[in-house]
């Protein structure tokens, strides 16, 4: 997982996810997922504390907000377990504020 801005004007964080299991959409095969810094819009009718804890609901209706190309709910359910941890991690990343994060260097 590599963490990029988009734009240097914008500065919307992003983090590339790289499957462990492609998705196959018709014939093009998606291998990397760009996971954009969500604002606390994209969370509507989520709580947080349930992307904390990567719970998979959570995530199938956060992940289609935030992820480019956008994924759809039926692949995330049939998404491989690691790569499903995989989008988890970086959820959970972007919602622990700084003074946390420095807390566990």
């Amino acid at each position: 997982m590599a963490e990029t801005p988009l734009k240097a004007e914008s500065a919307v964080q992003q983090t590339t996810v790289t499957l462990e299991t492609p998705i196959r959409r018709g014939n093009t095969t998606v291998k990397e997922v760009h996971v954009r810094k969500p604002v606390a819009g994209a969370f509507r009718g989520v709580a947080l504390v349930d992307v904390l804890q990567m719970e998979a609901q959570a995530l199938q209706k956060v992940l289609p907000r935030i992820t480019d190309p956008a994924l759809q709910e039926q692949e995330i359910r049939n998404l491989d377990p690691a790569d499903m941890f995989q989008f988890g991690e970086v959820l959970a990343g972007y919602v622990t504020p700084k003074k946390y994060k420095a807390a566990e260097d």
